[in-house]
């Protein structure tokens, strides 16, 4: 994972007073959960999501990559996570609590998981969904390559909200992988 001590520069010109990263483990899930339900009230992924992805992100044949920050004082600051299948893989989640939002860490958290699909997995493409209406994660995903392949019609349930695909990567010849 990639990381500096907090309150210093980080590697590739991340903004200093980032938190490390770290594997998000079980006993994490209750802080997740709860900046999951304050972050996505209509759409919050349930105890049995979390658990289920977890139980493929452990051991050699692990198909999830999850990592979390927390700040100093042990409060979580976000949360992300990876699937991957063959030579795809799909961001499933990228969480920042509200204080720490337009300060560097979601795009902290989606580089680590880009750099898993690729070093880890030996992913060529990576997937994502995001709500048409969340613009400030669509310029993050944008400045990472990622480019919108099609809408979903009323993804996010139960609240029905459209999601826009975003594809980065893909076959030789069509490589939307940008500068971050």
């Amino acid at each position: 994972m990639t990381g500096g001590a907090t309150g210093t520069a980080g590697p590739a010109g991340e903004p200093a007073g980032l938190p490390p990263l770290a594997e998000l483990r079980w006993w994490d899930l209750d802080d997740v959960l709860a900046l999951e339900r304050e972050l996505f009230p209509e759409d919050a992924w349930t105890p049995g999501m979390f658990w289920s992805e977890l139980a493929h992100a452990r051991g050699p044949r692990r198909t999830r990559h999850y990592v979390l920050a927390r700040d100093p004082d042990g409060t979580l600051a976000g949360y992300a996570g990876l699937a991957a299948a063959g030579d795809a893989g799909d961001v499933q989640t990228i969480a920042v609590a509200p204080r720490r939002q337009g300060r560097g860490l979601g795009a902290r958290l989606l580089a680590e998981l880009l750099r898993a699909a690729e070093e880890d997995f030996g992913c060529r493409e990576v997937f994502l969904e995001v709500r048409v209406d969340n613009d400030r994660a669509r310029r993050l995903y944008e400045r990472f390559g990622f480019a919108p392949l099609g809408v979903r019609r009323g993804y996010y349930q139960p609240g029905g909200h459209d999601a826009l695909v975003m594809r980065r990567g893909g076959p030789a010849g069509d490589d939307t992988r940008g500068e971050h």
